[in-house]
């Protein structure tokens, strides 16, 4: 400060030289309350209690200055004796006596002689005030855990996964895909629903299966049908949920996911989106994510966990299985892959009730529409109900008379509206051709020939 004296200033520097010198400190605090400044000799006097807790001058200059009267002190057990101490006169104690004989008692003379007033006891002093009036004053000695502080502790927490208990769809509540619910019934829902035959095959009660597919198609819908047939727990991963950026962070992440699932096994554990969390590791540069993917294989194997994976099931979904990392699909662990198909027609009837339930409607012929929505996904026809639906309410308001949706107004929005999965087939046309090594996409490659699109 620009009044300060040179004294001062030289003081503060020492100090902020040597923050840990008590003595330093409250000689440079005694000075500052002889200047009058008392809430400086305050925030010193607390910073030195911080560094010596117990340091008595140190609190009995922070009472000074802050205005308080000083604690009396206690008094000793014994009393003190010497050449100049004078001991009491008590009842027991025989009188002096002399040549003359016993001499009259004579009254106690001198500060020595005085009997002690009665000691009382000191007033505690109220460090809970007094913090609270040098709180803003004084910092904190030391720093939070970053990691701590801005949450990344809490997402690695085991008890912090939501985990989904058993739900109310079932594979009934899926719409056709026959072939689909036939490979999960063997996969997963035949050996849970029979465990003595399950034993007596030697079949783990584990597995992984891939769903691969178009997007908008109901991969997630069944992984949700499937834990419903299981009776099983369920819980979603996206890669927002495992990516931290703190170091190992995003390792613990995905061992925590996969230990609340063996504690609350049977589980069912939900990869979303693999290729971004499970990416092939030799396009990618970032070692994080190359960590990323080798903990998920780790885990997958139940190496981390003596009990190992029984009970967990793990069922994963994306749309570029081409670029997913091929240790990921080796037996024993996403050792099965089901490719999910837009909707056929049975599933698309099912689809479009649904979307047109709580819609006024008037004399749809689903039979038409359903013929029209060929290679429509399941997100495509909700689109179409959501597109016919604005189409009947923008005439109502401009007729001013409520309009029903017809089948005209659905297959209008239908010839609009261009399938989505058209991009995806032609994508995957060229990986099923040339790059179908081990027979991996050898159910894309029998639909791509029925559908005549080699």
């Amino acid at each position: 400060m620009a009044d300060e004296s040179p004294l001062i200033r030289s003081l503060r520097a020492a100090v902020a030289a040597a923050p840990g010198d008590v003595p330093l400190r409250l000689h440079f605090a005694e000075l500052l309350l002889s200047e009058g400044r008392n809430d400086e000799a305050v925030a010193e006097a607390a910073v030195a209690l911080q560094h010596a807790p117990g340091d008595a001058d140190a609190r009995a200059l922070m009472m000074r200055a802050m205005g308080m009267p000083p604690a009396p002190a206690t008094a000793p057990t014994e009393r003190a004796t010497g050449p100049t101490a004078t001991p009491a006169p008590t009842e027991s104690a025989p009188e002096p006596t002399g040549p003359a004989g016993p001499t009259e008692p004579t009254e106690p003379t001198g500060p020595a002689e005085r009997p002690e007033p009665a000691v009382g006891k000191a007033p505690a002093f109220d460090w809970d005030a007094a913090e609270q009036q040098v709180q803003d004053v004084v910092g904190p000695r030391f720093l939070e855990d970053p990691q701590a502080a801005e949450g990344g502790g809490a997402a690695g927490d085991a008890d912090a996964w939501d985990v989904d208990a058993p739900g109310a769809v079932r594979l009934a509540d899926v719409g056709g895909m026959d072939e689909v619910k036939e490979r999960l019934e063997a996969a997963f829902l035949a050996p849970m629903r029979n465990p003595e035959l399950r034993r007596l095959y030697g079949k783990s009660l584990r597995g992984g299966l891939l769903l691969y597919g178009p997007p908008g198609c109901g991969k997630t819908f069944i992984a949700r049908a499937v834990a419903g047939e299981l009776g099983a727990n369920f819980l979603t991963v996206s890669l927002s949920d495992v990516l931290d950026m703190w170091i190992g962070a995003s390792e613990k992440n995905i061992h925590d996911i996969f230990e609340t699932a063996r504690r609350q096994a049977p589980c069912v554990v939900f990869l979303d989106e693999l290729d971004a969390l499970g990416a092939k590791r030799s396009r990618t540069h970032h070692s994080g994510l190359r960590n990323v993917v080798n903990q998920l294989l780790t885990e997958l194997d139940g190496i981390a966990s003596g009990a190992g994976n029984e009970g967990v099931f793990v069922l994963a979904a994306t749309n570029v299985p081409w670029d997913v990392d091929i240790a990921l699909r080796r037996p024993g662990r996403l050792d099965r892959t089901l490719l999910v198909l837009p909707p056929d027609a049975t599933a698309r009837e099912a689809i479009l009730r649904y979307h047109l339930r709580e819609r006024p409607i008037e004399a749809v012929d689903l039979g038409k529409l359903v013929k029209v929505t060929e290679d429509f996904s399941g997100a495509d026809l909700a689109h179409v109900c959501e597109s016919a639906a604005e189409a009947a309410l923008l005439d109502s308001a401009r007729s001013g008379s409520v309009r029903l949706i017809t089948t005209k107004d659905l297959l209008g929005a239908a010839k609009q509206i261009k399938p989505s999965t058209e991009p995806w087939f032609a994508a995957a046309r060229n990986v099923a051709m040339f790059a179908n090594e081990g027979g991996l996409y050898d159910d894309l490659l029998a639909h791509l020939k029925r559908k005549r699109k080699l």
